[in-house]
């Protein structure tokens, strides 16, 4: 059956290690939407850290989509707009940021359009998905928080020994009540129970009334485990940890060699 979605993981997937789209990877995508093929960034990351990734592969129009947030929020990408959402709520929020505190490492929570922390050292990997993303850090006091908010994802964030310990401490409670996963070393992530990115391409796929079949997801990392199981075409990065590539049907090359590109040319392209 033809590829009909093709869901795109970023960070040393779509992204070279210089965070950049190489020229190949960018005409096969071209190549692949100009097919009617539904090219969909399934991203940690927030849509403001998607967006001009989305302008850059002219993906910003009507009948396009990204799934931002780990597979909490699916949105259009001409503007942002979600066509779904699971969210964490506030009590969510006070809970993991106690238990950071006594984990003792540091925490953020993200909602649509900001970056949250109440630890006044600031994290340097705080700093650092700023910089990756551009969404704003708003420094908040728990007390200061605005008890409306909910967040698609909250996340501890530490020097990976750090962060580690940490997990190892989590409560049992916690791993059963909601989806943690890695994003990185230094990222862990946390976000509502029925929620993953492939959760999120099976929710865009059931709205574009499509099958596991037309699917193919491509990534390297834990919290791109569950859409590669979820497509019927699970792609693993050359330079996937070992977990991905257990459960991929095929290995492309590395995110500096053009894997996306590879992978596309032989299963959409061919």
């Amino acid at each position: 059956m033809a590829i009909k979605l093709i869901a795109i993981d970023m960070d040393g997937t779509l992204l070279n290690p210089q965070h950049q789209i190489t020229p190949r990877v960018k005409e096969a995508i071209g190549r692949a939407r100009d097919q009617g093929v539904h090219i969909v960034l399934t991203t940690g990351r927030p849509y403001i850290g998607v967006e001009r990734y989305l302008m850059e592969l002219d993906l910003q129009q009507e009948g396009q989509y990204c799934i931002t947030n780990n597979g909490a929020l699916v949105q259009r990408a001409v503007n942002g707009d979600c066509v779904a959402e699971t969210t964490l709520s506030f009590d969510d929020y006070l809970k993991f940021e106690q238990l950071a505190r006594e984990l003792g490492v540091h925490f953020q929570a993200l909602d649509k359009s900001s970056l949250y922390t109440a630890n006044k050292d600031i994290s340097e990997y705080t700093i650092h998905e700023a910089y990756l993303t551009g969404i704003p850090v708003r420094y908040r006091a728990v007390e200061e928080m605005d008890r409306t908010l909910t967040f698609p994802k909250v996340m501890m964030i530490d020097k990976p020994e750090l962060l580690d310990a940490a997990i190892a401490r989590l409560p049992q409670e916690a791993q059963q009540n909601y989806t943690i996963m890695k994003s990185a070393p230094y990222y862990l992530e946390i976000l509502h129970k029925k929620v993953n990115k492939g959760t999120g391409v099976h929710a865009l796929a059931e709205q574009l009334q499509l099958s596991r079949d037309e699917i193919m997801a491509l990534g390297d990392q834990e919290n791109d485990l569950a859409m590669i199981e979820y497509a019927g075409t699970g792609v693993a990065m050359g330079n996937a940890i070992d977990s991905v590539i257990a459960v991929s049907q095929f290995v492309t090359k590395t995110n500096a060699e053009d894997g996306v590109a590879h992978a596309i040319e032989k299963f959409v392209l061919r």
